[in-house]
This record gives structure tokens, C-alpha cells and sequence, in this order.
């Protein structure tokens, strides 16, 4: 036997280690209605795709709508579900963000879940919001803090509702900087990433504490684990040396290191379908398990 073919089952299992757990729920979502930030792409574009396939209602809510239609036209094609729609909204605008709860608010007589899918990755150079907050902590916290705030009332209505919160393990090397919040003595990206994704916890939490006993819903919060999205798409500017290992190496290794999107999106629709996770609520999920954060991050086991 050829030295290959204990390397080729080799990478084959650890392939299928990256992939991670899967959503095997059967659930339907017949006369939901789902709301996904940041689906042009993605997590969220994959996880639109399923939840449609379901039977939801969908609306993608994204910064850019000429992308956003984009793919809205292809999770049609793909679901076969036309009721699919696009909403601007930019989650680093804090009118943005305003402009469309309004919209939704009046538009909509329910919202069943909401998943707060959009981000900016670890690789951001020190940009800011366009009301001056550092871009990460703007986008990845701040932003879906009021986004799911102004919907809370349509959400009660909707009961049983759920929200679902995409984090990251990069929370665990996370402290909320009180006294540099924004950054501006020390910024680094992957700590600016770390404090947002935190910050995206310790939210979920409070927010899990505040409804309790409300019968509104469940509050679930996951880890997707690394998947190859547009979520990197700046490494090379904040890194320019990392242009050409990349050029090189990149596809291969990100094929081997990282999940797709349809795998990285799999623990999303676990929180947003799987009926025992319909029980439970503030949890830390992880390849559709729930798993425990560290201390600081004060979720409930």
C-alpha cells in the first residue's frame, strides 16, 4: 500500500473534524417570518437559503442592497421560495439602523426570529462608524444591540420568538476595555474583534435575564467555528506581508482549515429550528451543541 493513503484518510478525517456538527432538524417554518442581517454573503446567505427552503418568509437585511438583491435572487433559485425580500440596513449607522427597525416595525405584524448574522472580521484596519464609534465594536455589538432593542416589542407579539446572536471563540481572549472602549490608545484587530465578541455575550446574557419568565422566546448565542467567508476580506491591508503565502497557499489551506459557509452556517439554523433548543434559552452553542464559555463570560450552563 502506497504511503498516500494513510496521509489521503489522514486529511480526510481532519477535513471532516473542521466541518463540525450539523443541523439535522426537520423542522418547517411555514408562516414565520425570519429576519437575517448581513445574508448577501456567507453564513447568512446560506442560512437565508435553508430557513427559505422551510417555508419562512425572509428578509435580508444588508448594507449594500445592489448585493443583497443579488442574493436574494439566487436563494430563490435555489429554495424555490419566492417570498424573499431585501431591507437596507447599514449596522455602522446608527440612522441606518433606525430607518429600518421603523420600516419593519410598520410593515410587519410578526417577526419569529431574528438572527443577528452581520459582522466585521478580525482583520479591520481602525476604522469608525459614521457616528465615530471604532468599527468592530460599532458594528459587531453596538449595532445589533439597538437593532434588536428597537424590535423587541414586535418580537413579544411574535411569541414564541427567538433570537439568535452569532459570536465568536475569539471571546475568550476578550476584556471590555472601560477606560480605552473605542480603542484609541491600543488598538490592535484582533483585540478590537475579541472585545466586540464578548461584548456580542455578555448582551445575549443580560438580554436572556431581562425576558426571562416573559414566554417571548429563546435567546441562543453561538460559536460558528472558522469558515472561509468574506468576513477576512481585509487581511491584506491590515497584513500586507501575508499577500503572497496567501496567493500561494490560500485555497488550499483554507479548503483544509476552515468550514464552507454551508458548514459554518449549520449551528445558526440549529438555534434558529431545532426543537430542543426551542426549550432553552442564553445558551453558548457550538457545532449545534451547547458548549461552556469561560467565566467572564457569565452564561448559564
Amino acid at each position: 500500500m502506497s504511503n498516500s493513503s494513510p496521509v489521503g484518510i489522514s486529511l480526510f478525517l481532519f477535513r471532516r473534524w473542521v466541518a463540525g456538527g450539523w443541523c439535522y432538524s426537520k423542522a418547517r417554518l411555514d408562516g414565520k417570518t425570519v429576519l437575517i442581517t448581513g445574508a448577501n454573503t456567507g453564513i447568512g446567505k446560506e442560512t437565508a437559503i435553508d430557513l427559505a427552503k422551510r417555508g419562512a418568509k425572509i428578509i435580508i437585511a444588508c448594507r449594500s442592497v445592489q448585493k443583497a438583491e443579488a442574493a436574494q435572487a439566487e436563494i430563490i433559485e435555489v429554495s424555490g421560495n419566492r417570498n424573499v425580500s431585501v431591507m437596507e440596513l447599514d449596522l455602522a449607522s446608527l440612522e441606518s439602523i433606525r430607518q429600518c427597525a421603523e420600516k419593519i416595525n410598520k410593515e410587519l405584524t410578526r417577526l419569529d426570529i431574528l438572527i443577528n448574522n452581520a459582522g466585521r472580521g478580525d482583520d479591520c484596519p481602525r476604522w469608525k462608524t459614521k457616528d465615530g464609534f471604532e468599527l468592530q465594536f460599532g458594528t459587531n455589538h453596538l449595532g445589533h444591540f439597538l437593532f434588536t432593542n428597537l424590535l423587541l416589542d414586535l418580537i413579544k407579539k411574535s411569541s414564541p420568538a427567538r433570537i439568535v446572536n452569532l459570536s465568536s471563540l475569539a471571546h475568550e481572549n476578550g476584556d471590555i476595555h472601560f477606560d480605552d472602549l473605542m480603542l484609541e490608545k491600543d488598538y490592535t484587530p484582533i483585540k478590537s474583534y475579541c472585545q466586540s465578541k464578548l461584548a456580542n455575550v455578555l448582551f445575549t446574557k443580560k438580554l436572556a435575564r431581562r425576558l426571562e419568565g416573559t414566554n417571548i422566546g429563546d435567546y441562543l448565542f453561538l460559536h460558528p467555528g472558522g469558515v472561509d467567508t468574506e468576513l477576512q476580506r481585509h487581511v491584506t491591508t491590515t497584513w500586507p506581508w501575508l499577500g503572497i503565502p496567501l496567493a500561494i497557499l490560500g485555497p488550499f489551506l483554507r479548503r483544509l482549515m476552515f468550514k464552507s459557509a454551508v458548514e459554518g452556517a449549520q449551528t445558526t439554523i440549529h438555534c434558529a429550528v431545532d426543537e430542543k433548543a426551542g426549550q432553552e434559552t442564553g445558551l453558548y452553542y457550538s457545532d449545534c451543541k451547547v458548549k461552556k464559555p469561560l467565566p467572564k463570560a457569565g452564561m448559564k450552563q
